[in-house]
């Protein structure tokens, strides 16, 4: 036990195991050999001992650190460990903070995915008096952009104005991806065009941001400009450009610049290229040359490419190939379960949809829930799947129920063969009615003013019953509605999403 990582891995095993004996004599052991004070232990002993419901031992050892600069590594260390609400506590005990304590526990937050709390940080550090430099607002501007929040990042893009902070390459590239992920691809180019474009990750926050929006000639413009302004393009160029092939159906293209970035710029094609080459084959239907590319791989495929090929094959009704897919998921999530159960129900094969829930049951594993959010009144307001936690909750079925019916009216039939069960209809349609997105548009419209756009994001892929539903709403409201799930962009207007129905 003299090894300072022998006894970071004890701490840890007793944190799951609750073992307060061995975590005392391992605390000993760090004290004799002089450790105490070494960032990464302290980090492990504040976590085991808060995990053992010893709140006051963990803040001892916080107390027992140095100086500022181990007190900001202490909290760094926690945060990786995705121990955020510890880290919290350790960051209130902070007698002093400065700039690099603040942007830790932000920083933290945000790439533990926590990007409201991470912008309460912010507001907090602002109240504080604490000047913030760039890696805030790199911070702060990564997590406006994957929270779709527009009101926030308007604010925070003026306050980097005011404050004159200097953009470089990692700023500006971070503020195109921030508005083109907010749903404002308009504001993203103005940003682009205004930046210094000498560093190809700007160059490649563009095409990625047109990219999701399912822009993929204005893409492809983009990437010959580059050759224009002597900017080489890198690996993750291609992947833009692939993905951005992919949202279109653009086969051919696609296969041009995958030849083009091996025998003309020498990159050799890694797992994300051949990802997003198999979605782009598979989406479009070309099994077969996405299967054979699978085979073909110069590297290992990972569990993203089979994942790929099993959701095309739910698409286009392969279900050996998608069976075949699945047996290649060492680990398989609840999104393999469902794909691969969609599939069985789309064949009405109920037994094999009834035998991938028993795989669940048995394995522990839970469906992902769906949830959606949307940006009103400069708060955020989330939904999940059939919730009932809102506030407004009985409002906002009142409002579901009249749309529902008005689109129905306009000839709309829910799809009930998306549902995982072999229950009724009526029941299948009424857990459609439920899904996290559709409860989002009706509280949005609930509190806005007719005309205005609706903006929604949502953490899953939507599902094409809410996809055709939007659709038909848009018309009946005559209303533009944005919604950005995990794969895009969709904006619905008059009837017709910018996708064509293709995602």
């Amino acid at each position: 036990m003299s090894d300072c990582r022998v006894l970071v891995q004890i701490l840890k095993r007793c944190t799951t195991s609750w073992d307060s004996k061995t975590v005392a004599k391992t605390h000993a052991r760090v004290i004799v050999l002089g450790y105490a004070t070494y960032p990464s232990l302290a980090a492990s002993l504040i976590s085991t001992y808060a995990h053992c419901h010893q709140p006051h031992k963990a803040h001892h050892v916080f107390s027992r650190v140095m100086n500022l600069f181990n007190m900001n590594l202490v909290i760094e260390n926690l945060v990786k460990s995705g121990e955020c609400d510890i880290a919290k506590k350790m960051f209130d005990k902070t007698p002093v903070r400065d700039v690099v304590t603040w942007n830790t526990i932000i920083g933290g937050y945000v790439k533990n995915s926590r990007f409201l709390d991470a912008l309460s940080f912010f507001r907090g550090m602002m109240n504080a008096k604490v000047e913030p430099d760039g890696f805030t607002f790199a911070s702060v501007v990564t997590g406006c952009a994957r929270l779709g929040s527009f009101c926030n990042a308007e604010w925070v893009h003026c306050l980097m104005v005011e404050k004159r902070v200097e953009l470089n390459y990692i700023l500006s590239a971070a503020l195109v991806d921030m508005y083109a992920k907010c749903g404002r691809i308009d504001v993203s180019k103005q940003v682009f065009e205004s930046v210094v474009r000498d560093h190809v990750s700007v160059w490649n926050a563009m095409i990625n941001g047109l990219a999701v929006h399912g822009l993929a000639l204005d893409a492809t413009a983009v990437f010959s400009r580059m050759e224009l302004e002597n900017v080489l393009p890198d690996s993750v160029t291609f992947v833009g450009i692939l993905k951005a092939c992919s949202h279109c159906g653009l086969v051919v293209v696609g296969r041009e610049y995958f030849e083009m970035m091996q025998n003309r710029f020498l990159i050799r094609p890694q797992l994300e290229h051949y990802g997003t080459m198999v979605d782009l084959l598979g989406r479009a239907g070309h099994l077969e040359d996405a299967y054979s590319m699978v085979k073909a791989m110069s590297v290992e495929p990972d569990v993203v490419i089979w994942r790929s090929l099993l959701s095309a094959c739910r698409i286009h009704g392969k279900k050996e190939l998608g069976e075949l897919a699945i047996a290649n998921i060492s680990r398989l999530e609840s999104g393999d379960f469902v794909l691969l159960s969609n599939m069985y129900c789309s064949f009405k094969n109920w037994h094999g949809a009834e035998r991938v829930r028993q795989r669940m049951k048995k394995g522990g594993v839970r469906k992902k829930r769906g949830k959606s959010w949307i940006e009103f009144g400069n708060s955020i307001h989330q939904f999940n799947a059939a919730d009932q936690s809102h506030a407004e909750m009985k409002a906002i079925y009142r409002v579901l129920e009249g749309l529902m019916q008005r689109a129905k009216l306009e000839g709309f039939t829910p799809l009930t063969d998306l549902v995982l069960m072999d229950v009724s209809e009526e029941e299948k349609e009424e857990n459609l009615s439920f899904h996290s997105e559709k409860l989002a548009l009706a509280y949005s419209v609930l509190k806005s003013s007719p005309g205005t756009k609706i903006m929604i994001s949502k953490n899953l892929r939507i599902c094409q019953d809410c996809h055709n539903w939007i659709k038909i709403v848009s018309r009946i409201l005559n209303r533009e509605i944005i919604v950005r799930d995990r794969i895009r962009f969709h904006q619905f207007e008059g009837g017709f999403c910018s996708c064509g129905d293709y995602w």
